[in-house]
This record gives structure tokens, C-alpha cells and sequence, in this order.
């Protein structure tokens, strides 16, 4: 957490409903903390969260891409279940189609220890990875980008409803977040700029 300059964001807490009972399936931390990857499409982190809007809870799925930090997939909507985190991933999917496996790193949340989550995994050629129980530190880089939106993009703001939030939140992750915000991580670039950089290199190689 400290190495992707983020802190603590006071005023949300624990994520309501999001614990709740033994998960179904549980796979191994194959992640281990390895934030570094050296190509995209090799490891993607994928987390939720909730916003306060007059009208409920907004919750918000999203998956990234280890290597720029671009979200690559994202869902929201008014109920935090199997259908959330699914179509996140199945967006991530749509836009990547990656030729060979990639990790996928979640928490132990029921909706990730799903068997419709898994069985999307196997049939995707996606490999699931697991934080430990009640470990935020071994999904930092998701956790990270939660305190970016809720320090930038939100501000604290209690929005009048669900559709509002959605506007705002879909600005900041792909009008903001993935083609300006610069990361120390992807050499003070943009997600975007970074992975362009990528594959220009290896066309001139």
C-alpha cells in the first residue's frame, strides 16, 4: 500500500454484506504480492466497493490490468451479487481477449468464491488467485485505485442518486483515470500512454 502512495480513506468502512458466511470455493494466493508484471494480460486484480447515493448504495465492480494499472473492466449497479463482479470480468474479457492465461487475483468475497464466478474463470482459460481471509495488503493496487476514486473523483460527496454517481464514476475511471492520471508505477505515464509505449516497442524490435 505504502509503495502505491495510498493511504487509508476515512469515512467508508467494512463494505456492508460483502463478508458474510464460509466462501464457497477458495483458490491459493498465487499473486503473492507481485505487483510488477512486465507484459499485460499476465495478471489482473479485481475488487468492489459501494458509494452513498440518497437513493442506496452504488456498488462497483472493477478489473485491472497489473501492468499499466488501466481498468479494464467495470460494472455497477444497485445489488452486490454474482452478476456484478461477472459482468466487470466479462467486460475486461471483451476488451482484452487474451491469448493465453491470465491470473486473476480477487478477494474471498462470495461473489468471487462463487461457482458461476469459477466456471466462468475455467471457461475464460482465466486462473483464479485468492487474497488471505481479511487481507486488504494482498490486493493493494485494487485497493488503491478504490481511495483514488473516493480522493478525487468522489470527494466525499453523497450523490442525489444512483445514476448521478454512475456519470461521475464512469468519467473518472475512463475519461480521467485510464488516459491522464499519471502512476509512478507505469514510468509517470497514463495507463493508456503506458501500454501504447508497449506495443510500439515491440513492433520495433
Amino acid at each position: 500500500m505504502k509503495q502505491e502512495g495510498s493511504r487509508l480513506q476515512t469515512g467508508y468502512h467494512r463494505r456492508p454484506g460483502h463478508y458474510s458466511g464460509r466462501p464457497a470455493v477458495v483458490a491459493p494466493n498465487h499473486l503473492q504480492r507481485r505487483f510488477t508484471v512486465n507484459e499485460p494480460n499476465k495478471a489482473w486484480v479485481t475488487d468492489i466497493t459501494y458509494i452513498r447515493t440518497h437513493e442506496g448504495w452504488l456498488y462497483l465492480a472493477v478489473v485491472l490490468d497489473l501492468f499499466s494499472r488501466q481498468v479494464i473492466g467495470w460494472s455497477m449497479q444497485s445489488r452486490i451479487d454474482r452478476e456484478l463482479v461477472l459482468n466487470a470480468l466479462l467486460m475486461a474479457v471483451w476488451r482484452r481477449q487474451p491469448k493465453q492465461e491470465v491470473l486473476v487475483h480477487s478477494d474471498q468475497g462470495s461473489q468471487f468464491s462463487s461457482y458461476d464466478w469459477q466456471d466462468f474463470l475455467k471457461a475464460h482459460r482465466l486462473v483464479p488467485s485468492m487474497s488471505r481471509r481479511g487481507n486488504c495488503h494482498d490486493n493493494a493496487v485494487a485497493e488503491s485505485f478504490f481511495q483514488s476514486l473516493k480522493r478525487e473523483g468522489i470527494k466525499r460527496k453523497t450523490y442525489h442518486d444512483r445514476e448521478e454517481a454512475r456519470r461521475d464514476i464512469f468519467d473518472y475511471i475512463e475519461m480521467f483515470y485510464n488516459r491522464k492520471r499519471r502512476h509512478g508505477s507505469a514510468n509517470g505515464l497514463s495507463p493508456v500512454e503506458f501500454e501504447k509505449q508497449y506495443f510500439q516497442r515491440l513492433k520495433s524490435v
